[in-house]
């Protein structure tokens, strides 16, 4: 697989990263760990270097099985992790004190199985504690060697300068897709101008881009997507609308929705690396297949013609969930 850098002066890594959450967090039940490990372990050996976990996925579940899969290749990936919720989960409210974020790093390190973390995220922006200072906590974990690189997650353009002015970021990672591009605004310029990698998660849109979601599909009822407005019955079927072009133009492609999808991502900027996830082989088969894909560019004005005449249906948060977003 191709490989690009994150940021000016960040890691190196396939065009396309692995997303592990989904394999222990937030769509149903978690995979059984070994089959877990198969998959993950597949996508190092389809030429994945990216991998992308935290310690809110399970919690601490997926940082241990993304640790086992990768233990024997460690020195071949690049792993990146985050911290910012109050004792790793996401229902307790955001802790981003400096000492929770020592105790998250030394933490994650034991279940990585591993002496540093490639790339340390703040999960979320927490509004009680500087941008300041938790950019100069990781900055201070840079220096002790537990740490390589900082990111931060769905940070809104101001706090990304006030992180940045004090430990450059190498990456930001939010929700990017051709079903969410608010990032296009103000957030991709700034990335651009202060030479940031962007990573953008849910890159197929929580799954609905590739085109194996209708209005009738039931969700398991532990599935976060339950609760996202975009996801209800009603917009699950005026949406089908954008992923039936996209059908056809990949179609004439001999490629699938989700490796246009994904192409398409990919054509944006060079320092752009998606992290699609999948519990599923044939799944992570197909989605690396984009890597290859290239888009002309009169592919690309077909597809922004398109998706400028169909607009999106729903929120792609719930009210409580889009509070934690881009501070």
């Amino acid at each position: 697989m191709k490989t690009r850098q994150l940021g000016r002066n960040g890691p190196i890594v396939s065009a396309l990263g692995l997303g592990c959450m989904g394999l222990s967090y937030g769509y149903g039940p978690a995979t059984d760990t070994q089959a877990a490990v198969r998959l993950i372990r597949a996508a190092f050996d389809e030429g994945v270097t990216f991998f992308d976990t935290a310690e809110a996925y399970g919690p601490f579940i997926n940082e241990a099985v993304v640790g086992e899969a990768l233990e024997r290749v460690r020195d071949q990936v690049v792993i990146a992790t985050k911290f910012g919720f109050r004792d790793g989960d996401v229902h307790r409210g955001l802790d981003s004190r400096p000492e929770r974020i020592r105790q998250v790093a030394d933490e994650a390190l034991k279940r990585l199985r591993t002496d540093r973390i490639d790339l340390f995220y703040q999960h979320r922006v927490d509004p009680h504690v500087p941008v300041e200072d938790v950019a100069g906590t990781v900055k201070d974990l840079i220096g002790e060697g537990k740490v390589k690189f900082f990111g931060m997650s769905e940070a809104g353009a101001d706090s990304i300068r006030r992180a940045h002015a004090v430990q450059p970021l190498a990456a930001l990672q939010s929700e990017y897709s051709l079903w969410w591009r608010e990032p296009e605004k103000e957030i991709l310029p700034l990335l651009e101008e202060l030479g940031i990698g962007f990573v953008p998660f849910s890159p197929l849109g929580k799954g609905f881009l590739t085109g194996a979601i209708d209005d009738k599909t039931a969700f398991d009822a532990t599935d976060f997507r339950n609760t996202v407005p975009r996801f209800a019955a009603e917009a699950r079927q005026a949406n089908r609308a954008l992923v039936d072009v996209l059908a056809g133009i990949a179609s004439g492609l001999g490629a699938t929705p989700a490796q246009l999808a994904l192409g398409w991502l990919l054509a944006r900027k060079p320092w752009i690396v998606p992290i699609p996830g999948t519990t599923k082989l044939h799944r992570l088969e197909e989605n690396f297949g984009a890597a290859q894909l290239e888009l002309s560019p009169g592919v690309l004005a077909e597809i922004e013609a398109a998706a400028a005449t169909i607009p999106v249906h729903g929120d792609r948060y719930s009210s409580d969930r889009q509070k934690l977003v881009n501070r």
